[in-house]
């Protein structure tokens, strides 16, 4: 810990109440920022939710800036989103304020955090209605590369699968926070792939387990043939048995272990070849 800098910072102010991003910086600088996005169902969590995996690349080298953004009840789609765009282009604006002066900008979510920011990768143009706000007007969303953790690729088939196994949490979460299934499926990473209207295809690595009963680990197949069928670059590295949300779950435990330094592993690998 004597080797990273911590601070929560407020990088946007919504009807008088700040949002926060949590701050791990390594003392001695760092090359690359991550732009790290929770999840929670679209509904519940905060920017601590990856604490452990942001604690595990901050001492390896790599900054993060771990967002809170508006949830149900306060705000259903697309406000997350609004929040999640306005983050990237304000943490690109305002390196000064974070104490860094990194090269690299890139993306790291979890669940429907994967979600939202695989998604601005691929359309890093939406939810953009606030970039006019001062302190981001010359910042765009564009990620680097994108690191996602047993991301929901596809909410709509998700849904419905949810719906199929009698997941009530589940379905009450994609009620809250999604209008309908057409919301769902125009703002599926899937979907966007297939009609073939991405805007960006950065380098992507997906962690995903096969045990995870929250989403279905072959929906992450599906996604990583769409995306190199299109020209994308991505790795898609499985672990056998474990469930949804791994490495946040049980992080002292060897698939952990083994799946956080091959996240740090392939930031650094890239970060050099960028």
């Amino acid at each position: 810990m004597q080797n990273i800098f911590m601070e929560d910072i407020p990088y946007r102010v919504v009807d008088g109440v700040p949002l926060l991003g949590r701050l791990y910086r390594p003392r001695a600088g760092a090359e690359v920022l991550l732009v790290d996005v929770h999840g929670g169902a679209w509904t519940q969590g905060d920017r601590l939710n990856n604490a452990a995996m942001h604690h595990y690349l901050a001492e390896r080298g790599i900054a993060v800036f771990a967002l809170d953004f508006r949830m149900p009840p306060q705000a259903g789609y697309p406000a997350a989103l609004e929040d999640v765009n306005f983050g990237i282009r304000w943490a690109k604006a305002n390196q000064a304020r974070l104490g860094l002066q990194a090269r690299i900008v890139a993306g790291l979510g979890a669940s429907s955090g994967g979600h939202q920011i695989v998604l601005t990768a691929l359309r890093p143009m939406d939810y953009s209605v606030l970039a006019c706000e001062a302190g981001v007007r010359d910042a765009d969303a564009s990620l680097a590369f994108v690191v996602a953790c047993w991301p929901i690729l596809d909410p709509l088939a998700r849904y419905r699968m949810a719906k199929e196994k009698g997941l009530d949490k589940l379905v009450d979460a994609h009620h809250a926070f999604w209008p309908d299934e057409a919301a769902m499926d125009k703002a599926s990473p899937q979907s966007v792939l297939e009609r073939g209207d991405h805007a960006g295809l950065p380098p992507m690595l997906v962690i995903q387990g096969t045990a995870d009963d929250n989403v279905e680990h072959l929906r992450a197949d599906a996604f990583a043939d769409r995306y190199r069928k299109a020209g994308g670059a991505i790795e898609l590295h499985k672990f056998d048995g474990q469930p949804h949300a791994f490495i946040t779950r049980a992080p002292a435990c060897p698939q952990s272990i083994e799946a956080n330094a091959l996240i740090a592993d392939y930031v650094q690998a890239t970060t050099a070849a960028l």
